[in-house]
């Protein structure tokens, strides 16, 4: 039987057994996609990637990203792991890896430590950013089992934002708050059946200033809809944030940057490093950057 090699790593910390474990297939030529998804349904973690030769040999690799249920077009913490991933099975990596993925084009950037050794990555987000639906406070408030009064408007309502994958982006009143958020997966089937954009998944971001800091955040995200009860680090969502945020800052040439902290409540705590620039002549771009450390190695038989 045809066995797979794979590597496990965890990403947005500089801690093993910290952040978002991500495993990933370096070599999946082979496999069929209902044995990719199964083998993700097995790892059973947010994303499980793997890595098939370019369409375009100009490119690193085509990627491909599953959840323990579907697959995903984009999503953050696959992409600087992956990223990582490959770079460090590299002699000489280049300053950046191009991959194709369902949303287009994603370049990662391989970063080093201060011993000059690969240490994580920074992508570029394939869309700018898309904002979509508003959604009721009153429909946050059900799905995350708090008064409708924890979730604040003074910024913009509870809202659809993507940068290549939708997420309803919150802003809570408080980290109490935050801490004391449980999904309800009722609450959030029936939301996902009333906003006909989120193709029935409703994934769920919410955050909190830290200390009415706008450029630090607490966040924390809900997917139960899509086999993730909660998420430790979410690249997509706080990508998507981060050009969020930018795009209401006053102004018309600005570029921001955000210390992002997520995974607390989970025991995973994760760090995200997200920057969204805007102006006047183009939409709002967005980054997001990362560590990873190292866990497990080992051979999947398919």
């Amino acid at each position: 039987m045809p066995e797979y090699e794979f590597v496990t790593v965890d990403v947005f910390t500089e801690q093993r057994f910290g952040g978002n474990p991500l495993a990933v297939f370096p070599d999946a030529r082979g496999l069929t996609d209902a044995q990719m998804q199964a083998l993700a349904r097995e790892f059973n973690l947010s994303e499980t990637t793997f890595v098939l030769p370019p369409d375009d040999p100009r490119h690193t690799a085509r990627v491909r990203i599953f959840t323990p249920r579907h697959e995903m077009p984009f999503a953050g913490h696959p992409n600087v792991g992956t990223g990582t991933v490959l770079a460090w099975r590299m002699d000489s990596p280049p300053e950046h890896l191009v991959f194709e993925e369902i949303a287009g084009i994603v370049r990662v950037h391989p970063q080093r430590g201060p011993d000059g050794a690969v240490s994580g990555a920074r992508i570029a987000a394939p869309h700018s950013l898309q904002v979509g639906a508003l959604v009721p406070t009153t429909t946050i408030a059900d799905c995350i089992g708090l008064p409708e009064a924890a979730v604040t408007t003074a910024l913009h309502d509870p809202v659809v934002a993507s940068v290549g994958a939708p997420f309803v982006i919150a802003e809570l009143s408080d980290l109490g708050m935050l801490a004391a958020a449980e999904p309800n997966t009722a609450a959030f089937r029936e939301a996902a059946g009333r906003i006909h954009v989120l193709a029935g998944r409703f994934n769920l971001l919410l955050y909190v200033r830290i200390d009415g800091d706008a450029t630090r955040l607490g966040t924390r995200m809900f997917a139960p809809l899509s086999g993730v009860q909660e998420d430790p680090a979410t690249g997509s969502a706080n990508a998507a944030l981060a050009a969020l945020l930018t795009s209401l800052a006053p102004g018309e040439d600005v570029d921001l940057h955000y210390d992002i902290i997520q995974g607390i409540e989970m025991g995973r705590p994760s760090r995200l490093l997200a920057s969204a620039r805007k102006t006047a002549e183009g939409p709002v771009e967005a980054t997001i950057a990362g560590d990873c450390v190292k866990v497990m190695r080992g051979w999947a038989t398919v």
